[in-house]
Formats: structure tokens, sequence, C-alpha cells
């Protein structure tokens, strides 16, 4: 209680704007303040306080105990060196440490990278000495919080869409004594049977009593990470960071190199998930996202995609949908799958494309239409053009994760992995990305296939060698899955060189777009958040699994960042129509069917819809709150979700009616709003009449009646504006 009284009279005596710098390192933003503590042998937070949360924590950081230098393990001895520290507050603390022998140097930092949300921490060990040495696993973070008596507590995380969702989806867990819980996250997403689904890796942890407040903790990292939660009696424990598992881990430090830990990101929040969510996702545009994506107001997107024909694209195919785009108010053409030679031979195939790419490019641009392609640009092949990523190269054969039998051939679209953590693979396909954007002239890059190596049998890379008799290696569609000892530490290294190289080219093409899939939505975390510009949620296209995907993955990033790809689907009714393409115009559109093969009023009510899309619905996608103003997408009952954005008082509910017959009327209660004061409602389709109704009536409920199973509605809120 004393670190409480204390960091209380701080706050207050100390104004976000002040430069007098705390005794003890605080570091706050408007939504969270942390005190730090760096008097004892190991650092921790002391307290963290803000939206209703003041708790202490008792767990201090684990530094590392002991490396292994020249095979020996060698104990380490930190001492804290408070001349180096730095302090900025309140914006940025970082204590110091020193080990002598060996000579290593320890950074613990904290970063408030906005005025709002969350703090970001990571910790940095750099070798001083001149001999190389091995790493042990740092954890990211560690907690130990009090559970108060009365309180209710409860951990809230969400899966990766990754191929298709799964009927859960989102998890709220009754953290009762003996709670054990592990989330995961890698690129790969491959759960056996009875298995969990791996998570976009983050978690909150809040008291279900009003006013649900609580904090979160995230990881920003595409690699191999996993966050831990238990309770033991009244003490709740989180870690957060890289996957001990498989192991042990372990980490090569050269001679004046460095190792850096995956950042995480802590804040605190009140009103349950979408407290959270509304919380988090400004601070992920702001902290993390591209500006200039940002400022392009025409961000997010509406698309036109290939993949309706699969591999048969062509030239004519090409330039035919460039013009139904246009037509359709569709604002970039995106070639998918089926352009190029083979597979790690990215250049056009002669019979499909004759001229190349950029003339297509060309024509998208004449029209107004950005252009981009898919590539899965990580993938060796057998190809024997000249530049290919050739498996049968020797060179090519280092840099794959494992060795192929003489009669190996990739898919159609899929090959071997590359260990982007080899230096060469790195330089070679840092050019290789540039040269498919200048070549091409494109404007947005897809990713697809695994970027990320999961592990590699390899001795010779930069990552730690497996131990012989731990790899397991699993031959499925094409690929090679290897898992051993050192799969952490691969995936650790592969992930850095991925960043590297999407920072580069980000710097060379700064208006370049990147769209991050993995066969689906198996790629989607916080580190992609900040290296690319939105993410294909899921590798399922009909109406279910896109408002299934949109609803989960909506509670952990910006919604204009959640690509939904709307395929083809039976629509013998007008209603079915519009019930299809509103269930992926909640975020980024793409649309991914032979638009030529509807009806004249079919394209008719798409251009509406586009138009509508574009005009109101794409500003409230960009800036509006968030809330889920019902439970889950089921395919069967209504659902719903509400945008709302109290600065300008406008926003909208989609609503959808499931295929259960004898439900044509149902209502949800809509948040955010002030009960006091009076909205317009707009009903676009005509279902109801438009009305005025208070906000305390929408509180309790909005009804809506439609009488048609597998249609939706569109409901337009507006307030009275602010005074001036």
């Amino acid at each position: 209680m004393k670190h409480l009284a204390l960091f209380a009279f701080l706050l207050l005596a100390t104004p976000a704007h002040a430069t007098t710098v705390p005794p003890q390192p605080i570091v706050r933003t408007y939504d969270v303040s942390l005190m730090l503590d760096g008097l004892h042998a190991n650092p921790q937070i002391a307290v963290m306080q803000g939206n209703h949360l003041d708790v202490s924590n008792r767990a201090e950081e684990s530094l590392p105990a002991s490396v292994e230098a020249s095979g020996i393990s060698v104990p380490l001895t930190w001492q804290h060196k408070p001349e180096l520290d730095e302090h900025h507050y309140p914006d940025l603390a970082v204590l110091v440490y020193e080990s002598a022998q060996p000579r290593l140097r320890l950074r613990w930092a904290w970063r408030a990278p906005a005025s709002h949300g969350p703090i970001e921490h990571t910790i940095t060990v750099e070798n001083l000495g001149n001999q190389e040495i091995w790493l042990p696993l740092i954890d990211s973070l560690r907690l130990d919080i009090r559970v108060h008596p009365g309180d209710d507590p409860r951990a809230f995380y969400v899966e990766k869409g990754a191929d298709k969702p799964s009927p859960q989806g989102t998890h709220l867990d009754t953290i009762a004594d003996s709670y054990n819980w592990t989330g995961t996250s890698s690129t790969y997403a491959h759960p056996g049977p009875g298995e969990p689904r791996e998570i976009i890796p983050a978690v909150l942890v809040f008291n279900n009593a009003q006013p649900q407040q609580g904090w979160y903790a995230g990881i920003e990292f595409s690699g191999r990470t996993r966050i831990s939660v238990e309770r033991h009696a009244n003490r709740i424990t989180a870690v957060l960071g890289l996957n001990p598992v498989p192991g042990p881990f372990r980490t090569r430090l050269t001679p004046g190199g460095s190792f850096e830990t995956p950042t995480v990101f802590f804040g605190a929040f009140s009103g349950g998930p979408d407290g959270a969510a509304n919380q988090l996702r400004p601070w992920i545009r702001a902290a993390l996202g591209n500006p200039l994506t940002w400022k392009d107001p025409h961000y997010p997107y509406v698309v036109n995609n290939s993949w309706g024909s699969g591999m048969a694209v062509d030239e004519p195919l090409a330039l035919r949908m460039i013009t139904e785009s246009k037509e359709l108010g569709v604002e970039m053409f995106h070639i998918d799958a089926g352009w190029f030679r083979g597979v790690g031979d990215w250049y056009p195939d002669p019979n499909k494309f004759p001229r190349g790419l950029a003339p297509i490019a060309d024509e998208a641009h004449r029209q107004g239409l950005r252009f981009g392609i898919w590539v899965d640009w990580t993938q060796a092949g057998i190809s024997p053009e000249h530049d290919a990523l050739n498996v049968r190269d020797p060179k090519v054969a280092d840099w794959i994760v494992s060795d192929l039998p003489p009669n190996w051939k990739p898919e159609e679209f899929k090959g071997e992995t590359v260990d982007l953590g080899v230096p060469a693979a790195h330089d070679h396909l840092l050019k290789e990305v540039n040269r498919l954007i200048d070549d091409n002239h494109l404007d947005m890059l897809e990713q697809d296939g695994y970027l990320v190596a999961q592990g590699c049998i390899r001795r010779d890379h930069p990552h730690a060698p497996p131990n012989q008799s731990t790899i397991r290696i699993t031959h499925d569609s094409g690929f090679d899955f290897v898992d051993a000892d050192n799969s952490t530490d691969v995936s650790y290294h592969a992930t850095r060189a991925y960043y590297d190289i999407y920072a580069r080219t980000r710097a060379r093409h700064p208006g370049l777009l990147f769209e991050i899939c993995n066969d689906g939505g198996r790629m989607i975390d916080f580190g992609s958040a900040a290296h690319g510009d939105y993410f294909s949620m899921t590798d399922s296209y009909d109406p279910l699994s896109n408002r299934r995907a949109f609803y989960d993955t909506s509670y952990m990033l910006p919604t204009a960042m959640l690509e939904s790809y709307v395929e083809k689907w039976p629509t013998p009714w007008p209603e079915n129509f519009l019930y299809m393409l509103r269930s992926g115009m909640m975020g980024w559109l793409t649309l991914m069917l032979d638009t030529s093969a509807w009806t004249p009023e079919q394209h008719q009510s798409a251009k509406d819809a586009i138009a509508l899309y574009k005009e109101k619905l794409r500003p409230l996608i960009r800036d509006a709150q968030l809330f889920h103003i019902s439970p889950r997408p089921d395919g069967m009952h209504w659902d719903a979700l509400e945008y709302w954005n109290p600065a300008r008082k406008q926003g909208v509910v989609y609503a959808f009616r499931g295929s259960a017959p004898g439900e044509p009327q149902h209502a949800f209660p809509l948040a955010g709003l002030d009960p006091a004061q009076t909205y317009t409602l707009h009903f676009q389709d005509g279902t109801s009449p438009d009305r005025p109704a208070t906000g305390r009536e929408l509180l309790q409920g909005l009804t809506l009646t439609l009488a048609q199973p597998l249609s939706s509605e569109l409901v337009f809120l507006t307030g009275a504006p602010p005074p001036r």
C-alpha cells in the first residue's frame, strides 16, 4: 500500500507535461501508468494504474542466471548501473544492468509510443566481450498480481481465423483457483486433433463485475510465442514471450552482437473486452501502423481479385476484370496465384501474359485503379530458369529447411520454405521482392505461404543447431514441416529477417501496400501489423466464415486492416445477394468471384453497395468505435455489430438474419450512446420507416424486422451535432 500511495501522489503532483523526473521511474499514457522498481536485484513493474485498475506486481524480471561459453555453463552476476539509466518522463524509462564475466549489458526498456493506449516493453542483451556465447530463454514479461476478495477474474483471448474459423473463436474463461492456460502463436497454426487453436497473441484479464476493469498484454512478434496465465489461491501469474516448447531454447550471441526479446505491450482498461478493443485498435493505428497508409482516404480499398477463376488467370481475363472493376467502382485489381512460370520462378508465364504484367498494371492505372499481385516469395521449386529459387541449386539447397528426395516436386503454388535467417538468403530475397515491385509496377504485394520457417535441420545457419534426436519432419501439401528443439530460435531469426526485408522495401517504396496472408489467417499478429497494411483473416470465404473471422479478429486489430474475401455463394433472392456482400463489407472488402456472371440487377445492387461503402461505411470503419452487440455469428440466428463515432455523432448497425425460420424480428441493445440524446435512425433497405429514437431506448434494444432468412439491413444512426 505504501507503493500505491506514493504512486498516486506522484501522478497527482506531476502532470503529463511536467519535466520533473519522479524519484522512481514512471512511464505513463492517458490510459495507464507504470511505476518501475530498479532497487532490487532484478527490475520489476511495481505498480500499475489506470481505467479503474490499481494493482501491485510481485514478479521480478527473470534476468538470465547463466550463459554457455565454449560448451561450459557460466553463472552471471548482474549489477544495476544507474549512471547508464535513461528516463525521459513520461515516455521512456530504461534500466541498465551489466555482467562483468562474461561482459554483457542488459537494457530493460519501457516506452510509450503514443499518448494513449498501452506501454511497450523490450529487453536487450549486448555481448561486450570477444567470445561467442549462448543465451537461454529470456521471457519478455512476467506478472504476479493479487486477486482481491469478491473479485471475479476472467481471461479473454481470440483464435486466429486460419483456414476456417472454429465454432468458438473467442474465449472467456473464469480464472478459478488452479486455472492454467497457455496460448501459442506462430505462422503455422496447424493444430492436431483435440489440440487448441493458435491465438492472436494477446490476453485480457479483468474483473467481471462492473466496470469490468483489468489489464491486457500482447506480443509484437510473428515467430513462435506463448502467453501463460495461472491462478494459485489469491495470485494470478502471467508470462509472455518466446515459446519454450520444444526446447530447451538457446540463441547465439556473437561478439558485438545483441539479442532483443519480442516487444510486448501492457495496458489498462475498463468496459470489458469491447472497452479494451476500443482502446487497443486506435493505438495500433497510431503506434504500429504505417502513417502513409492511414493518411490515404481510400484506405481500406475495395478490391477485385482473380482467384474466382483460380489458376486460370491470363491477360484477356485480367483486362476484362479491370474494365468490370472500373464499372463497379472498385479501386484495386489484384491478380492472385496463377500468373507465374512456376513456384520459386516469380516471372510472368509467357503463355498467359505474353507482354508480362507491367502492361496489365499500366492499364489498371490508366483506368484509375491500383494494381497488386499474389506471390509466395520464400518458396523454392525446381525451375531451371535463371534467378529462380531452385532446390537443386546447391546454394538454394543450403537455404531451405530440410533435405528433399530426388523426386520431390512442388505443388501448383507451394514449394519448400527458405530460411530467411540465412544472410545470403535474406539479401537475395530482398532484391527479389523489390524486383517484383519494380518489374510489375506494383501498388500492392500479397505474401502467402509459410514465410517464417517453422524449424530447420541445418547446422550452419545463424540459428541454434538442432539436437538430431529431436528432429521431426512431416510432409504435407508439398511442404516439409520441420520441428526440433531449435524451432523457436529458427523462427526468431527468420522473423527478424522478414521484418528487415519489409522495412527496407517500405523505405524504397513508401506508398506500397503489403497484404499479410499465410494460407489465410495464420499470421495474424501485432508484429505483422507493424510491417504490413492489412490481413487476410481466413481461408474460408462464405458469409458465415467472413462474419465469424471479423467478429473475432476485430477485438484485436483495427477493422480497416481486416480483409474479407467474398466468394461465389447461392443468392436466389436479392436479399441473399446483399447478405453475401455485406458479410464481407465490415472491414476491407475484396471480391473474389466472376462478376460477369451477375445479372444486371445484381450488378447494379453491387455497384450501389460499393458506392455506399465508400461514402458512408468506410469513414466509420476507419475511425469509429466498434461494439459486439450480439453473440458470435452461428449462421442460424441473428447477429450484429455496431460502429459508433462519438466525435462525429454517426454510426451504423450491421444486422444479419440467419437461416432459422420463425425469427423475423430481433432486438439488439446498442452501446456507446448517450441515454439523454435523441438519434435519427435510417434503415438503408427500408425494412422499417426512418424515425427518431432516444439513446435510452436504443441502449435497451434496437428492433429490426427482416422477412427473408439469410438477409441483412444497415441502420445508420445520427446524433445531434456537437455545439460549436
